[in-house]
C-alpha cells in the first residue's frame, strides 16, 4: 500500500514506519491519520511483521496536530477534528492490542499527539535532544491520542494535570525519571539501539508478548480476583501455541528455542 505522509518498510520481520512530514515537524492532518491507522491495521494483519519501530524523518518525531490545518477548515473545524481523531484513535486501540510490540525512537520534539504516540508504544527509547510536552492546553485544545488515559497510569494523576494544564516542556532525562521513557540513548545511536531491540523481539515468541501486553494494558480497571481469572484463561490458552510449547521444551533441553517465523 502507498502512504502519502508516511514510509513504510518490513525488512527481517521488523515494520519501520518513518512519519515523513518534516516540513511540518511531522505534524498530523487528516492524510497522517489515515496513514497511520492503515499502517497499523498492516502491521496487525501481517503475519512476518513481529516488531515495529516508529520514528519521525528530519529532525523531529512529531510536533502534534497541524494547526495550520485546522486553521484552514474554518466552522467545520469540529467535525474535521472528529474525523482526524477517529483514524487516530484507531491507530492507536489496534497498536495497543496487537501482538508485535511497538518501539518509538523519538528525537527532537514529541509534543501533543507526538507525546500521545509515544506514550502508547510498548516501549520509547529517546535520544538526549528529545523534548516532550503535553501541549495542548497550550493553544486551547484538550488531550486526545491516549493522552489523557496512559499519561496519569505513566506518571500519577496530580504529575499528569500538572503537566497537561502548565505544558511544562520535558527533557529527555525528566521523562525517563517519570516512567515515560524506557531508555536515554546518544542520539547517533538511536536508530541503531531501536533496531537492535526490534530485531531481539522479533526473534521471541510473539503470541506471548501480545497477550501479555494485553494483560498489563488491559488489567488496571479490574479487580485482582478478576485480574487473576484473566491471567488464568491468558496462561492457559497460551500453552495452546507453538511457541509456548517449543520455548518450555527448549527450557527443559537447555538449549536456544526456536519460535515459529511466517
Amino acid at each position: 500500500m502507498e502512504y502519502s505522509t508516511l514510509l513504510f518498510e518490513v525488512k527481517d520481520h521488523v515494520a519501520h514506519i518513518t512519519l515523513n512530514r518534516p516540513e511540518t515537524l511531522n505534524a498530523i492532518n487528516r492524510e497522517w491519520a489515515w496513514d497511520l491507522m492503515h499502517a497499523i491495521l498492516q502491521c496487525d494483519e501481517s503475519p512476518t511483521i513481529r516488531a515495529v519501530v516508529i520514528r519521525g524523518a528530519g529532525n523531529h518525531f512529531c510536533a502534534g496536530g497541524d494547526l495550520k490545518s485546522f486553521l484552514s477548515q474554518g466552522k467545520d473545524l469540529p467535525l474535521h477534528i472528529k474525523e482526524v481523531t477517529t483514524y487516530l484513535h484507531a491507530a492507536v486501540s489496534r497498536m495497543v492490542r496487537m501482538d508485535a510490540p511497538v518501539i518509538a525512537a523519538v528525537h527532537g520534539y514529541a509534543v501533543g499527539a507526538g507525546m500521545s504516540l509515544a506514550l502508547a508504544c510498548d516501549f520509547v527509547l529517546a535520544a538526549r535532544s528529545a523534548r516532550f510536552s503535553v501541549a495542548y492546553t497550550r493553544v486551547g485544545l484538550t488531550p486526545d491520542g491516549s493522552m489523557s488515559y496512559f499519561l496519569p497510569r505513566t506518571v500519577g494523576l496530580k504529575r499528569a494535570i500538572e503537566l497537561t494544564l502548565t505544558n511544562r516542556m520535558l527533557t529527555a532525562e525528566e521523562a525517563y525519571a517519570l516512567g515515560i521513557v524506557t531508555r536515554v540513548v546518544p542520539g547517533e545511536e538511536l536508530l541503531a539501539q531501536a533496531n537492535d531491540l526490534a530485531h531481539q523481539l522479533a526473534s521471541g515468541p510473539l503470541k506471548s508478548f501480545g497477550a501479555a501486553k494485553r494483560l498489563m494494558k488491559n488489567g488496571w480497571n479490574e479487580t485482582l480476583e478478576t485480574q487473576m481469572e484473566n491471567e488464568s484463561q491468558a496462561i492457559a490458552a497460551i500453552t495452546r501455541t507453538y511457541d509456548t510449547q517449543e520455548g518450555i521444551a527448549a527450557f527443559v533441553e537447555k538449549r536456544t528455542p526456536k519460535y515459529k517465523r511466517e
